[in-house]
């Protein structure tokens, strides 16, 4: 199955927009694409799978101190997104297209977020595609690696199998404090996903996992260094294929049921 191609784009202090494709190989600098101004900390928020967008640009048009990225795999998300920022004029915000593990292992730095969002994700039910998931034994690390020290997440989901697996995921790390929490959000629905299980009464799990001020550089989930090294193992020693020749025009996106992404249509 062919791979979205990712792509970001970014908006200024004058109202536009600029879209660059990723070129790789290599880390993204988000200091060079997003550098903070000289009156503002510059910190980092980053959600993924955004959907609509809601969260996420609400906070940047709060917050415009701070820096804001988003992941989202369908296209149509993020180009409703873009032009919403651009219509507001936000200019803390990068918009980054493509699927969440491949950025997370390939294209974005470690140790940078100061709060990580993650609401609603797909909980791939099947076993076979348990690997897909964000937060999996053999998966987690990629999440939990892009967070700083002392940094936290945010998590939510109304897939409750899924939810008490992720808690027991993330209190089994040994740099992790998890807060389950009771109820709402202080500040409320942070998706149109949850506004409308709030609506229905359905439960959701939600939590905090804050990460240790002092946790240490690198390391792994005991429950997935099997896992995860053996897939660094695997790259390493597998030989580079010669990429196939496909005949496309420049430019062409890919159709929507050609990318890989969630199973189903969310409404976040």
């Amino acid at each position: 199955m062919p791979r979205l191609h990712p792509a970001y784009s970014v908006g200024d202090r004058e109202g536009s927009v600029h879209e660059e494709p990723y070129q790789g190989p290599g880390t993204l600098d988000l200091e060079l694409v997003l550098p903070p101004q000289a009156d503002e900390d510059g910190a980092w928020e980053m959600e993924i799978g955004y959907g609509k967008g809601r969260y996420l640009l609400e906070q940047a048009k709060a917050h415009p101190e701070r820096r804001y990225l988003g992941i989202e795999v369908v296209s149509r998300y993020y180009k409703m997104l873009r032009r919403r920022f651009r219509h507001w004029g936000a200019h803390n915000l990068l918009n980054l297209r493509g699927e969440a593990l491949y950025l997370l292992s390939s294209v974005l730095p470690l140790g940078f977020v100061d709060r990580l969002h993650v609401y609603f994700p797909d909980p791939w039910p099947k076993a076979k595609h348990h690997r897909r998931r964000l937060f999996d034994h053999e998966t987690v690390d990629l999440v939990l690696g892009v967070l700083k020290p002392g940094s936290e997440l945010c998590f939510a989901t109304d897939f409750l199998d899924y939810g008490h697996l992720v808690l027991e995921l993330l209190d089994a790390h040994p740099d992790l404090d998890v807060d389950v929490l009771d109820g709402e959000w202080p500040d409320g629905a942070r998706t149109n996903y949850e506004a409308k299980y709030i609506e229905e009464g359905r439960p959701i799990v939600r939590c905090r996992a804050r990460l240790a001020e002092d946790a240490r550089s690198g390391a792994l989930h005991p429950h997935g260094v099997s896992g995860v090294t053996s897939a660094w193992a695997v790259r390493e020693e597998r030989p580079r294929q010669p990429a196939r020749r496909r005949r496309s025009q420049p430019g062409l996106e890919l159709p929507d049921r050609f990318r890989v992404g969630s199973p189903r249509e969310k409404m976040r």
